[in-house]
C-alpha cells in the first residue's frame, strides 16, 4: 500500500528521504547498542571497535565510561594483538577475564597499563555463527558483579553483537558505513531538564561547607570547585575549570594522584591519596566516581611532613577508602608503582606554587608526566618487544605515540647507506613529507643533525626553532617540535620528529620521558630489521621453490593456491606440485613442512626435488614417501613433514594414493557428490628411517575434481578437524564451478584470504578430470 494521499511516504529506518542509507554513526543508531547494551547488563565502560581488513587492525569507534586518554594505548589494535578484543575477533569467540590476577596472566599488556581490579568481557561483532566477523564489543564490570555474567546478560551482549553487524552490513548499491575519524564519545543518560533552583540550592550547600568540593568529568577535568577547595588548592576556580589538576598544579603533579584517579574511573570504587602541598600542608583527596564523573572530597589532614616530593596513596590512611580494600597479594600499590617508575624522570621538579589567594594563578606547569605516561611508556615497551618488521613497529609508535603524548604529528624515518628515508608518518600529508625522503645523514637539518650528534632537540615554539634552522620547512599548525635519534647499540638507525600545536616548554621529565622513548623505538628498530631480512630471505627461497607453473597430461585442468600464515609468520613449508611420469600419468604433490622459517622453506626444496626424482623414475606413491622418508632421516633435520602423493592414471582411469599424515584429499565424482577419501594415514615424514607406506587405489571417473589441500585450510581454534573436512567436502559439492579449477579454488579459500584469520600456511591443488 502507498502512503495517503498528499502524505510523503517516510523513509525506512537508517535510510534518507531518497533511499540512501544514512551513516549509522552520525545518525546515533549505533551508539544506541553500545548505550543498551551496558544499561542492560549493568557495564560500567563500554568500547566498540571496528575491524579494517586492509590494515589487519581493529579501530575504536565508539567509547563510553572512560576517558579517550585511558583508552589511548588501544585506539588501534593490530588483529593478532595479544588483547582480548583481538582474540574474541579473530577466534569467534567470547572472552572472559574475572579478576585482575586474570588479566595480569592471561593479557600482561592490559595488566600493565590498567593494573587495577575489574572485571572484562570482549565479543565478536557479528550474526551468527558463520556471517562475518565486524569488529568487536569490550565491556567492564566493576568487581562487585558476579563473577560470571547470568544468562540474561550474556543473551543481552549476543543480541547487541548481532544489533551491531546487522547494522554494519553492507547494503546492495551502498556505500559501508565510514568508520568515525576519532573515537566517539557516548556519554550516560542525564535528567533532560534540570531545575535551576536545585542547581543553585546544591552551588550554596557545597559553598557552606567547610572542606572541598570538587568535581571531574571522566577526562578528568575540573566542571567544578567549591571555595574551600580553591583555598586548599590554592588556585582559583576560574582557573582550573577545563583543565585536569594534575597538569595545571605543579605541586599535585604526582603520579600517585592520577593514579588514583585512573584508578576511581575504572573500578568504579572510592580511592582516595594524600599529598603534599608544598612546603608542608598535607591535603587528602575521596575520590568518588560514577557514570558522569567523579567527586572529589578535599581536606586537610594532620601530620608530619612527608620525606619525598611524591605521595603514596593514603600515605597516612588506607590506600583506599571504605568500600575499597586492598587487593590481597599485592606487594606495591598502583600510585606507588608509578611513582618509582615516574621519580628519575620527575625529580627535577620546581618548588611548589607560591602563596596567595585563593584566585591566584598557580606558577606555570614545568613537570606534565604523571601516571598515565607511566603506564603508557610501560605498555609500548611491551608492545614494541613482540613488533615483528619495522613495518609494525612504525604502525605501533604512530598508533601509541600520537594519541598517549600529545603530538599532532610523526615522522619516523631510517638511517640507510648515508641517508634519511621516511619510513612511516602520521598526521601529515603524503607531498609534505615525500620532499625529505632521501635526506644526506650530512645536510644542516634537524633531523639528520641529532643522528650525527646523537643529541636531541627540543624547539618551544616557531622562534626557537628558525633560530636554529632558519630554513626549516614549517607544516600548517604546528608550532613546537622534538627530534629525537634512534640510536641502537651505539649504531644510528634513524630519528623521530614529533611537532606540537601548542607551543610547549619541554620540561626535564617531559625531555627525559621522549628520550626513554626513542630509546626502546631504536632498539625495536634494530631487531625488525633484522626480522624484515631473514624474512625476505625466506620469502625469495620459498618463492623460488615452488613451481611457477603445473603441466598436467592431455584431458586434465589443474589450478592451485598457496597463501602464507597470517601476519608475524610470512614464509612456511607448504608445497605442492604436479610431475608428468609418462604420457599418461602424472603425479599430483602436496606438502607441509613442520615450521615457519628459512630452514623450512630449505627443506621443502628438498623434499619436493625428491619427490620430483622418484616419481620420475617410476615409483610407486608408497615408495616414493619410503624413499623420501629415508633420506629426510638421512639428513637429520629435526623436522617432521606431512606428505600426500596422488598418481593420476588416466589410461586405467585410477587415482593411487598414499600418505604420511596428511590430511586425506576429497573427490567430488561426476554426480556433484563429493566425499573424504579413505586413505590409510602413515607416519610422518622424518621420524623413523624404516616405515613403509601403503598405496590406495580409487577409480577415477571422468567430470570428477580431486582436491589436495594443507590443514591451513581446514584447521581453526576450536573447530573439529573431521567437521571441518566434511565441510570443505560439502563445499566442493555444492559449487557451480566443478569444470573451472580457477574458479573453484578462489571460491574454496575464500574464509582463509582475509590474513587477520589465518593462523597457518595454506596451499590448494585442484584437478579436474575432462568428460
Amino acid at each position: 500500500m502507498g502512503a495517503p494521499d498528499g502524505e510523503a511516504a517516510r523513509p525506512a529506518p537508517g535510510t534518507a528521504a531518497d533511499g540512501a542509507r544514512t551513516d549509522v554513526f552520525e545518525d546515533g543508531r549505533m551508539d544506541a547498542v553500545l548505550a543498551d547494551v551496558m544499561r542492560d547488563t549493568g557495564a560500567s565502560i563500554g568500547l566498540l571497535y571496528l575491524l579494517v581488513p586492509q590494515e589487519r587492525s581493529l579501530r575504536l569507534a565508539l567509547i563510553s565510561g572512560v576517558s579517550p586518554e585511558i583508552a589511548a594505548p588501544w585506539v588501534r589494535v593490530p588483529a593478532d594483538a595479544p588483547v582480548p578484543v583481538a582474540d574474541a575477533v579473530r577466534d569467534r569467540r567470547f572472552v572472559w577475564l574475572g579478576s585482575r590476577q586474570e588479566i595480569a596472566h592471561r593479557y600482561p599488556r592490559v595488566g600493565i597499563v590498567l593494573p587495577y581490579e575489574f572485571m572484562l568481557a570482549a565479543a565478536p561483532v557479528a550474526e551468527g555463527g558463520t556471517g562475518p566477523v565486524h569488529g568487536g564489543i569490550v565491556l567492564l564490570w566493576p568487581v562487585w558483579h558476579p563473577p560470571r555474567l547470568d544468562d540474561r546478560e550474556r543473551a543481552m551482549l549476543d543480541e547487541c553483537c548481532r544489533r551491531a553487524a546487522r547494522l554494519l552490513a553492507p547494503v546492495a548499491g551502498q556505500p559501508p558505513p565510514s568508520l568515525p575519524a576519532e573515537p566517539r564519545a557516548v556519554y550516560a543518560a542525564r535528567p533532560s531538564e534540570t531545575d535551576p533552583a536545585l542547581g543553585a540550592a546544591a552551588v550554596e550547600f557545597a559553598e557552606r561547607l567547610p572542606v572541598g568540593c570538587c568535581a571531574l568529568d571522566l577526562d578528568g577535568r575540573v566542571t567544578f570547585l567549591n571555595s574551600a577547595g580553591a583555598r586548599l588548592v590554592n588556585a582559583g576556580a576560574a582557573f582550573l575549570l577545563g583543565r585536569r589538576p594534575w597538569e595545571v598544579l605543579l605541586w599535585l603533579d604526582d603520579p600517585a594522584f592520577e593514579d588514583s584517579y585512573r584508578e576511581a574511573v575504572i573500578t568504579r570504587r572510592p580511592t582516595s591519596v594524600t599529598v603534599v602541598r608544598r612546603p608542608s600542608t598535607r591535603l587528602r583527596f575521596d575520590l568518588h566516581p560514577d557514570a558522569t564523573g567523579v567527586s572529589v572530597h578535599i581536606t586537610e589532614v594532620a601530620g608530619p611532613p612527608l620525606g619525598g616530593p611524591y605521595a603514596t596513596p593514603g600515605a597516612d590512611e588506607p590506600a583506599t577508602g571504605p568500600p575499597h580494600e586492598e587487593t590481597p597479594g599485592a606487594a606495591v600499590s598502583p600510585g606507588a608503582a608509578a611513582a618509582a617508575v615516574a621519580g628519575a624522570a620527575t625529580a627535577a621538579g620546581a618548588a611548589g606554587a607560591a602563596g596567595g589567594g585563593a584566585d591566584a594563578l598557580p606558577e606555570p606547569v614545568t613537570e606534565p608526566v604523571g601516571a598515565g605516561a607511566v603506564y603508557r611508556l610501560m605498555h609500548l615497551a611491551a608492545s614494541l618487544a613482540q613488533a615483528a618488521g619495522v613495518h609494525e613497529v612504525v604502525e605501533l609508535v604512530a598508533d601509541q605515540i600520537v594519541p598517549a603524548f600529545g603530538p599532532r604529528g610523526l615522522v619516523m624515518m631510517s638511517a640507510d647507506q648515508g641517508r634519511l628515508r621516511i619510513v612511516g608518518h602520521r598526521g601529515y600529508r603524503q607531498d609534505f613529507v615525500e620532499r625529505f625522503d632521501n635526506t644526506p645523514l650530512t645536510a644542516d637539518v634537524a633531523d639528520a643533525q641529532v643522528l650525527t650528534t646523537g643529541v636531541p632537540l627540543f624547539f618551544t615554539d616557531v622562534d626557537d626553532l628558525l633560530r636554529t634552522h632558519p630554513h626549516a620547512p614549517r607544516y600548517e599548525g604546528r608550532n613546537a617540535w622534538a627530534f629525537l635519534p634512534l640510536i641502537a647499540s651505539g649504531r644510528p638507525v634513524g630519528s623521530l620528529i614529533l611537532s606540537y600545536e601548542q607551543p610547549r616548554p619541554f620540561p626535564p621529565a617531559e625531555r627525559a620521558l621522549l628520550t626513554s622513548l626513542a630509546g626502546l623505538i631504536a632498539q625495536a628498530v634494530a631487531r625488525a630489521r633484522l626480522y624484515d631480512a631473514k624474512q625476505s630471505l625466506a620469502h625469495s627461497l620459498q618463492t623460488g621453490l615452488l613451481p611457477h607453473s603445473l603441466h598436467p597430461p592431455p584431458g586434465v585442468k589443474v589450478a592451485a593456491r598457496y597463501l602464507p600464515a597470517g601476519h608475524g609468520m610470512e614464509v612456511g613449508g607448504d608445497f605442492y606440485d604436479l610431475v608428468r611420469a609418462t604420457p599418461t600419468t602424472a603425479i599430483a604433490v602436496i606438502g607441509d613442512v613442520q615450521g615457519h622459517n628459512t630452514a623450512a622453506a630449505a627443506l621443502m626444496g628438498q623434499v619436493r626435488t625428491a619427490v620430483h626424482a622418484h616419481a620420475t623414475a617410476g615409483a610407486s606413491p608408497g615408495d616414493i614417501l619410503a624413499r623420501t622418508n629415508r633420506l629426510l632421516t638421512d639428513l637429520d633435520t629435526d623436522r617432521f613433514t606431512s606428505c600426500l602423493i596422488v598418481e593420476l592414471d588416466l589410461a586405467h582411469g585410477r587415482l593411487r594414493l598414499a600418505t604420511a599424515g596428511h590430511p586425506p584429499p576429497l573427490l567430488r565424482g561426476p554426480d556433484g557428490g563429493a566425499r573424504v577419501l579413505d586413505v590409510e594415514p602413515g607416519l610422518v615424514l622424518g621420524i623413523a628411517p624404516d616405515v613403509t607406506y601403503r598405496t590406495t587405489e580409487v577409480p577415477w571417473e571422468p567430470g570428477s575434481v580431486l582436491a589436495l589441500y594443507t590443514d591451513g585450510l581446514v584447521e581453526a581454534p576450536g573447530t573439529d578437524l573431521g567437521a571441518a573436512m566434511t565441510d570443505l567436502a560439502d563445499r566442493l559439492a555444492r559449487s557451480r564451478f566443478a569444470g573451472d579449477p580457477d574458479r573453484l579454488a578462489d571460491e574454496l579459500i575464500r574464509h582463509v584470504e582475509d590474513a587477520t584469520h589465518r593462523a597457518d600456511d595454506v596451499a590448494l591443488l585442484l584437478v579436474h578430470r575432462a568428460d
